[in-house]
């Protein structure tokens, strides 16, 4: 892979408010360009509240489709079925975390970013879509473990995996065979794992995701919505866990600790500020050596990514001596 520069982040017209300057959806959507790849997508182009073009979102089928186009037209997927219960991710913020933890491996390699498939990235929750991943390799070459503990979630993105030669080979889907554990039964004593990745569950009941989703649904198509039109009884995995994000994620920090020698950085979206305070607390009463936080945001949404490390520098330098000298080159 060819060395690339950052793009400095200097105000392009039509960008979308804040996204990361590699992202490849800064602009707004060529609407006659991603027809051309999903022609389905025509029939859910509406006028919007500006009097421009835009896609229906309030319609979950609309929104799959333009994301499927997304993938298809940018990223060279052709084929990203799964079932319509499954929770839909919108692409453009999905890439934004996979940029954004790609620039926290290059500010420890003096700037530049390792690519290839000698970094190797767990996403905590893979999903039906298998969407972090499929960015991930596509934009850096970087080889996927994806875990889940949902079997039929495993065995759409395994499908997905197969049917796209780009990506297949790449990523490895492994099942959580416990819901209780997040890194016990996946990483194993002989994983070496440069990030781990994770968009918890960050609802705490089926009531609260209704209110989010209606809120979501306003503010995209200016409709009220009643009853959001989610089947959240089949995707209660992915937004719904007891506790809600900050127990999920002090789980994932607690069980983070006895796997400090396997695994470079661990990180996490944090969707709620509110949250932030204890999950600090908890890393410093568990000894992490380094915590970060990379602010993101995405249209009217905040949010951000917390990293942390168990290695030392001198352990840092180890590692990226020993795993990541033989790469010659990356985005810088």
């Amino acid at each position: 892979m060819k060395s690339q520069k950052i793009m400095s982040s200097e105000k392009q017209q039509k960008e979308k408010a804040r996204l990361h300057p590699r992202n490849k959806n800064r602009e707004r959507y060529d609407l006659s360009a991603l027809t051309t790849s999903i022609p389905e997508l025509k029939s859910y182009i509406r006028p919007n509240k500006f009097g421009g073009e835009s896609i229906d979102f309030s319609k979950p089928h609309a929104v799959k489709l333009l994301n499927k186009a997304l993938l298809n037209y940018y990223y060279g997927i052709k084929y990203w079925e799964f079932p319509d219960k499954n929770l839909c991710p919108p692409i453009p913020g999905r890439a934004d975390y996979i940029h954004y933890i790609a620039d926290l491996l290059g500010e420890n390699n003096s700037g530049t970013i390792p690519v290839g498939d000698k970094i190797t990235c767990l996403d905590v929750g893979i999903g039906a879509s298998c969407i972090y991943p499929i960015i991930g390799v596509t934009e850096y070459g970087w080889r996927f473990i994806g875990s889940d503990i949902d079997p039929k979630s495993i065995a759409s993105a395994q499908n997905i995996v197969n049917s796209n030669s780009s990506i297949k080979g790449k990523i490895e889907c492994r099942l959580q065979k416990n819901p209780k554990n997040v890194f016990h039964g996946i990483i194993n004593n002989e994983d070496k794992i440069e990030l781990t990745i994770c968009n918890p569950p960050f609802h705490s009941s089926i009531e609260d995701a209704q209110k989010v989703t209606r809120r979501k649904i306003k503010n995209l198509s200016g409709k009220k919505v009643k009853t959001p039109e989610v089947h959240l009884a089949g995707i209660s995995n992915e937004l719904i866990c007891d506790g809600g994000e900050y127990k999920f994620i002090q789980n994932m920090i607690r069980e983070s600790k006895k796997f400090s020698k396997n695994c470079y950085w661990f990180t996490s979206l944090v969707s709620k500020q509110s949250n932030l305070k204890g999950i600090y607390k908890l890393l410093e009463k568990i000894e992490a050596k380094q915590i970060k936080t990379i602010p993101m945001g995405t249209g009217n949404k905040s949010s951000r990514i917390v990293a942390w490390t168990f290695l030392s520098v001198k352990e840092q330098k180890e590692w990226i001596e020993t795993r990541w000298k033989t790469l010659s080159s990356g985005h810088s």
